[in-house]
């Protein structure tokens, strides 16, 4: 039998739902990308180490996946096994007067509505990032001044080999989209976020306007990864670099810089991975010829793809 028809025994026996050969493009915020060998939602911590040890013992590549909004997957997919965090690893809870627990697995927007129902305040500037809590800790995701390194308590993790560990904050590395997880295949099962007391109709107030500069700003009509490029150091920004540099609308087959917001790439129908890496390449290689900076990508890539 082989590692892999026996990790589909495993994770049925578990209760665990798989996927074979499924595309990526439905389950990626773009839109793109080739069909994964294996997908695996997994339900509960302790099938995740039983699942991760067989992985581990038999050697097979394997990605977790959020809710693909920060990523470009190649056109010919991924082979090994994409793990998903399900059931258990998605649910939200309130640990006392000021801390939520969330599993990794969660949405972000749905932390933010729970924090928001039991008036807790320091969530909103989550609000719109469409990612899952344990994406955003492991980018330290943010948005209008703040991010994840403001709120985070702690974090659980399996390692590779099935064994858990808990994190405090100080223990993070956390900096400028980065974190200890972006370095390490450790896979996050749940962070606990602190906030403070506030009232809900100024939340919901809060949130409203967030989303609205969103809606204003951001070309969310259209498939995309977010921001495409990190913010380079020295005060600028990546998208008004970009717009200087005239790039704004252009395109490459049907991935084209957004006339919206510069520091985004859409999908306007139909892109490939390919059109995404070679508009990238195209806006570093203009950006760094004519200002010196070389933008560096915010989004992570999985499979056979370049940016």
């Amino acid at each position: 039998m082989s590692p892999y028809q026996s990790l589909i025994n495993l994770s049925t026996k578990l209760g665990c739902k798989v996927l074979i050969n499924e595309p990526l493009k439905k389950y990626t915020s773009f839109k793109i990308g080739g069909p994964a060998d294996l997908i695996v939602y997994v339900n509960n911590e302790k099938n995740l180490i039983e699942i991760l040890t067989h992985i581990y013992e038999y050697e097979i590549p394997f990605f977790t996946f959020g809710n693909g909004s920060n990523l470009l997957v190649s056109d010919e997919g991924y082979r090994g096994v994409i793990i998903c965090l399900d059931g258990d690893l998605k649910c939200i809870r309130k640990e006392n007067d000021t801390l939520i627990t969330c599993g990794a697995g969660a949405p972000l927007g749905k932390a933010c509505v729970f924090a928001m129902k039991n008036e807790l305040s320091g969530l909103e500037f989550a609000w719109g990032i469409p990612g899952t809590c344990g994406g955003a800790l492991f980018m330290n995701a943010g948005a209008y001044g703040k991010d994840i390194s403001n709120v985070i308590f702690k974090a659980n993790h399996v390692t590779p080999d099935g064994k858990t560990c808990t994190l405090r904050q100080d223990d993070m590395n956390l900096s400028y989209r980065k974190s200890l997880y972006s370095d390490n295949p450790f896979i996050i099962t749940s962070i606990s976020i602190s906030l403070d007391k506030g009232i809900y109709e100024d939340i919901k107030l809060n949130m409203r306007q967030i989303v609205l500069k969103r809606k204003n700003k951001q070309p969310l009509e259209y498939p995309s990864a977010g921001s495409i490029f990190k913010r380079p150091v020295g005060g600028y920004y990546a998208g008004e670099l970009i717009e200087n540099c005239n790039l704004k609308g252009t395109a490459i087959g049907r991935a084209m810089v957004s006339t919206k917001h510069s520091g985004f790439i859409i999908n306007t129908g139909n892109a490939t991975a390919e059109d995404v890496s070679n508009l990238i390449k195209l806006i570093k290689e203009k950006v760094y010829n004519k200002t010196g900076i070389m933008l560096e990508c915010e989004i992570k890539t999985l499979g056979n793809i370049s940016i």
